[in-house]
């Protein structure tokens, strides 16, 4: 599958696109208008010292040629008209999701595969909106796919078995590990086990137990981990946090929510991509 399509353009979208391109994918960039994806090149900018620092493999002619193989379009039937496959990544609302697999099933030529990058949502939830249930599954990315390079193939009862396969291939072929998820499960691997891990930090902090940096410091100090849970939040940026927590049936995560939007979001704040979040970044 040489034609990759991926349905928004925010933090994970871009890196996700870029990878693809890295990896010698023509990729199409879809977003909802133009003035969106005239801040790309920017985030192009952003990634190659990035891929460059991190990737021994990495030189400024291969990222120049990434970019190269990069095609933004704000017409959907445009984004799709020679898709092999489609990687979703718009926000994570279940109707937000529904809505744009409607479209894309209605314009999406009949080879295409789809794919989900929701962080927490079933496909079997969004499958039959999109009219190709048996071509639907989840493909999911870590934040920062350059190094953290799982990619987690998740289908659902309807879905076909070749086009699971081809999907995990066409994970390999872009750099990723791919992780195949033998039964549907929210969150998959990695989020049944961080979105606990970051939960449990926020409710430390909207309790007033510990400031940011301290959780951060004792989880790192104890447990040798690279990052603490704060840090890691800034990689996701703060639309998903808040995006997950804001209608939570616990009171606590929802003030976490209310917090993170009144204190970070609405100030623009939005995490490292953005320069700042918990933290603040060069």
């Amino acid at each position: 599958m040489q034609h990759l399509t991926v349905l928004g353009t925010g933090v994970l979208g871009s890196q996700i696109i870029f990878q693809a391109a890295y990896s010698g994918k023509d990729v199409v960039a879809y977003d909802i208008s133009d003035e969106i994806l005239a801040k790309l090149p920017e985030r192009w900018e952003y990634l190659k010292p990035l891929y460059l620092r991190d990737l021994p493999d990495a030189t400024p002619e291969k990222l120049d040629a990434a970019v190269a193989r990069i095609r933004a379009s704000s017409d959907l039937g445009d984004a799709l008209k020679d898709a092999d496959i489609v990687i979703e990544a718009v926000p994570e609302r279940l109707d937000i999701k529904q809505q744009t697999w409607e479209k894309v099933g209605e314009l999406a030529p009949e080879k295409t595969i789809f794919c989900t990058n929701s962080s927490t949502l079933l496909p079997s939830d969004i499958a039959k909106f999109t009219g190709r249930p048996a071509q639907f599954l989840a493909l999911h990315f870590a934040n920062e796919v350059w190094i953290n390079n799982t990619g987690e193939v998740m289908g659902h009862a309807d879905t076909d078995p070749k086009a699971f396969e081809a999907v995990a291939v066409f994970a390999e072929e872009i750099g990723m590990v791919p992780i195949r998820i033998h039964k549907e499960q929210p969150g998959y691997v990695l989020n049944s086990l961080l979105v606990p891990f970051l939960s449990a930090a926020g409710q430390l902090l909207v309790r007033g137990v510990a400031t940011p940096e301290d959780i951060d410091s004792t989880w790192k100090i104890a447990t040798k981990s690279p990052l603490g849970p704060f840090e890691i939040y800034d990689i996701v940026g703060m639309m998903t946090p808040y995006m997950l927590n804001k209608d939570s049936d616990n009171p606590v995560m929802r003030e976490f929510a209310e917090m993170i939007k009144r204190d970070y979001i609405d100030k623009g704040y939005l995490g490292k991509g953005a320069g700042r979040g918990f933290y603040t970044y060069e």
